[in-house]
């Protein structure tokens, strides 16, 4: 990966160093120094006149690797006047044209995928093979992209009334935001909020992470390098609440996605709305299994410890609450308890770890706050993953798999999103209870049962709240020729990302009715509903 030190104008390679793994081949990522970062505009990487700049960490080892600044207002209005300039000339390319550019934007994408994945990793904490998914999931919204020709097409219909036509085409907004978290920095911003933008015509201003710029940064440098976007398509900051809130406000930002927590989520979808633009809203999440007698158990727990402890509980698609009948609650916990301790904590960039550390200090503090408070609220902890050491890794942000048993519908530690590798176990006496808890949440992002039963199964799909439903699936988090379809608190808006939502969310109507003149037509009256009635 190459950096730019805008203090010293010039580039400055990152040392990658290549580690051999007895299954896969690994890659070591090591930085010299701490790195200024700057903000890309118009294609070009600049240095920001920021007083404040804010850390990026190693979350394995603790260490400072980067650090980015939190852009001036100027400066996110320089990133907006950029795609404002860039959009007539990419919105008049024709769609093969367009198409063209996301075929070849797939292609590199793949080419880089390794590097990418090591990058995540490093910024973030999630482990390599995880990390590798993330950055598959910004490639295939690109592949859904280059069905750009087909996915955008309106509708048509000769002869709707005597001598006229009228026909439906998508058009593209404009500008488009996107406002990025921490905990997915591949597939969040170049999966959810740049392909199909850009493939409709669309151009980009995206505020990146500032706990994890560094992926999308490379992202934004192949973008232009390798990919050779016209300049302006895509603009990238960093900066605070302060100053994103000029993208929610700005008349030439037509449309703001945004991912992060319920209470910001409301407050963006409610001032992006009130400036007249539409908003995809995606918030927090606490996600329930339902786990009924029936289920096989061997296989359910290996789902839920994959779908719990995977990117350490940082993913809005975890399952951090299991509702378990009482009849096999026992049995459950138990297996559940040896699965977890059999996991391998480490570093998030060894091919052999199984659960890599939290993104940060300050987010391992806040897991261990709401673990402790779990148990002060009356919940049993079987596992206790606080105060755990990985040799040779003794500063890294490191929570072990825990697992709270008796947690009732009153606790909040069931109820509020952790965002860690927390397991709460709700115990329920059958499936009516274990819905009715499941829908009591505020939160509907996803819902899982565990059965063999194919009535219940159905009767889950058609009552729970959850707006992506697994059975016997831990994490349903569809393709993205499928919207991301979270429900009640867990999303605010009207077309969600990807899918032919996304499509919609990405471009407006336009009606077009014809009518051609015959000889005569100078003789006739017309009507007030000209062509759109007929008596």
């Amino acid at each position: 990966m190459i950096i730019y030190d805008h203090n010293k104008e010039k580039r400055h390679n990152i040392n990658i160093t290549m580690k051999q793994n007895q299954k896969t081949k690994g890659v070591l990522l090591k930085m010299a120094e701490i790195k200024k970062m700057g903000y890309c505009v118009n294609g070009e990487w600049k240095e920001s006149k920021a007083e404040k700049y804010m850390d990026v960490t190693d979350s394995s080892t603790g260490e400072v690797i980067a650090q980015v600044p939190c852009c001036t207002p100027d400066e996110v209005e320089e990133a907006i006047a950029s795609a404002q300039a860039a959009y007539p000339e990419w919105s008049a390319l024709s769609l093969a044209k367009r198409q063209q550019y996301m075929f070849k934007w797939r292609d590199i994408l793949y080419a880089h995928k390794e590097e990418l994945s090591v990058l995540c990793a490093k910024e973030l904490g999630k482990n390599i093979k995880e990390a590798r998914g993330d950055v598959q999931k910004a490639i295939e919204p690109t592949e859904e992209a280059c069905a750009l020709p087909t996915m955008i097409q309106g509708d048509a219909a000769m002869q709707v009334t005597t001598g006229y036509d009228t026909a439906t085409y998508r058009k593209p907004l404009g500008v488009t935001a996107g406002i990025v978290p921490m905990n997915f920095p591949a597939m969040i911003p170049w999966g959810w909020m740049v392909p199909l933008s850009i493939a409709c015509g669309n151009t980009v201003v995206l505020k990146a992470s500032s706990q994890t710029p560094l992926t999308s940064m490379r992202i934004m440098e192949l973008f232009y390098k390798e990919g050779g976007f016209p300049k302006g398509v895509v603009n990238l900051v960093t900066c605070s609440r302060v100053e994103a809130d000029i993208l929610l406000t700005d008349e030439r930002v037509k449309a703001v996605t945004f991912v992060g927590t319920t209470g910001v989520g409301k407050q963006v979808y409610s001032k992006a709305a009130a400036h007249g633009k539409r908003v995809q809203a995606q918030c927090e999440a606490k996600n329930h299994a339902l786990v009924l007698e029936d289920c096989n158990l061997e296989a359910t727990v290996n789902a839920i410890i994959n779908s719990t402890y995977g990117c350490a509980g940082m993913r809005c698609m975890a399952l951090p609450v299991v509702c378990v009948q009482e009849s096999i609650a026992d049995e459950f916990v138990a297996l559940l308890k040896k699965k977890a301790e059999a996991m391998k904590l480490g570093c998030a960039y060894d091919e052999a770890t199984d659960l890599g550390p939290v993104v940060n200090a300050g987010h391992k503090e806040k897991i261990c706050s709401w673990i402790q408070k779990g148990i002060d609220e009356g919940a049993e902890l079987v596992l206790d993953g606080r105060n755990v050491a990985v040799p040779g890794y003794e500063n890294g942000f490191f929570v072990g798999p825990t697992i709270l048993d008796h947690v009732t519908s009153e606790m909040t530690v069931g109820n509020r999103e952790i965002f860690g590798p927390v397991t709460c176990i709700k115990r329920v006496k059958d499936y009516e209870e274990g819905i009715r808890v499941m829908n009591a949440n505020p939160f509907a992002n996803g819902s899982c049962i565990f059965t063999q039963s194919g009535y219940y199964s159905r009767k889950f799909a058609m009552e729970t709240d959850g707006g992506m439903v697994g059975i016997n699936v831990g994490i349903p988090v569809p393709t993205a020729y499928f919207p991301f379809s979270g429900n009640k608190d867990s999303f605010f808006g009207d077309l969600h990302v990807l899918g032919r939502d996304g499509y919609r969310f990405f471009t407006r109507a336009k009606t077009v009715t014809t009518h051609w003149f015959d000889e005569a037509a100078g003789k006739r009256k017309v009507g007030t509903w000209e062509g759109s009635t007929e008596a």
